[in-house]
């Protein structure tokens, strides 16, 4: 992983991490220890899928750009597959709150986004290759 993936990650993941803390806070107070449950297993969940989709698509992306979007459209399908197993497996728990669970999901993928965003925006990555060199620019041989 380079350092600017890096920089994204921590970007995406310090913000989750507070909004996971509070929403285990709040879930606490509101439903007690099934309810901070729900809500830490929600953290977990928003946590691991957008890290592993991070760690995946920056691999592919060393390969290829067409690789690169197939590693980022699987590991999308991939990931709302082991959601719906999960949820299904999970249905008639009672050992945490479903609802703080689902809230906790929402808020976390909210916040994920936006720092993963604000982090991207705040690299200093040209999108131009200063010494790339055009054909036909003046000044260039011709064989």
């Amino acid at each position: 992983m380079q350092a600017n993936d890096l920089q994204i990650l921590r970007a995406a993941a310090i913000p989750t991490g507070v909004a996971g803390l509070v929403a285990v806070a709040v879930a606490a107070f509101a439903g007690g220890a099934k309810g901070a449950l729900g809500a830490g297993i929600g953290v977990l969940v928003v946590a691991a899928f957008f890290t592993i989709s991070l760690v995946v698509v920056t691999y592919a992306a060393r390969i290829s750009p067409t690789m690169m979007m197939a590693a980022a459209l699987g590991t999308f399908l991939l990931k709302i597959l082991a959601l719906v197993v999960t949820l299904e497996a999970f249905q008639d728990a009672t050992v945490w709150t479903p609802g703080a669970f689902g809230l906790t999901v929402i808020a976390c993928t909210v916040i994920w986004t936006i720092g993963e965003a604000r982090g991207f925006l705040k690299l200093r990555i040209l999108y131009v290759d200063p010494t790339a060199k055009v054909p036909g620019q003046i000044g260039e041989k011709r064989t």
